[in-house]
This record gives C-alpha cells, sequence and structure tokens, in this order.
C-alpha cells in the first residue's frame, strides 16, 4: 500500500472516531511530529554554501577523509 492510500484509509478511520480524547492524542501526534518534521525540511542553499561543500568534500576526499560503501554498509547492519 503506498503513501497515499495508507493517508487516506487513515483519514477514513480517524472521521469514524467518537472519542474526544482519542482525537486529542492524535492532535498531539500530529503538532509534534509536524515540530520535528519541521526540522528536517530540505532548505535551498546559496551558490556561495553550495560551493563551500564542494571545496570541504574534495579536501576531505585528498585527506583520505572517506568511508567506502562496503565498511558504511557494514555499520548499518550493526544498527538493526
Amino acid at each position: 500500500m503506498d503513501i497515499e492510500a495508507r493517508k487516506i484509509e487513515f483519514i477514513q478511520e480517524f472521521l469514524k472516531l467518537q472519542s474526544e480524547e482519542a482525537i486529542t492524542r492524535l492532535e498531539k501526534v500530529l503538532k509534534k511530529e509536524k515540530k520535528l518534521s519541521g526540522n528536517r525540511e530540505i532548505q535551498p542553499m546559496s551558490k556561495k554554501e553550495f560551493n563551500k561543500r564542494i571545496d570541504k568534500s574534495m579536501k576531505d576526499s585528498k585527506e583520505g577523509k572517506l568511508t567506502e560503501v562496503n565498511d558504511l554498509m557494514a555499520e548499518i547492519e550493526k544498527w538493526r
């Protein structure tokens, strides 16, 4: 089930709720999630900032400050 179908199903179930307490709890969850996701929104960067990041990445690469993909994948597996 894709995200759009899940949202529609959620809304349909939400509309059936009769408990004000349940609605209040869901409102709190939604507000908290909006606040958290607001911090994760992608913001456009200036050309200057973009070039600065490129320069830093190139410098890190030259200095060997890299993680090989296989090492990264092994590290991620440890998280589970």
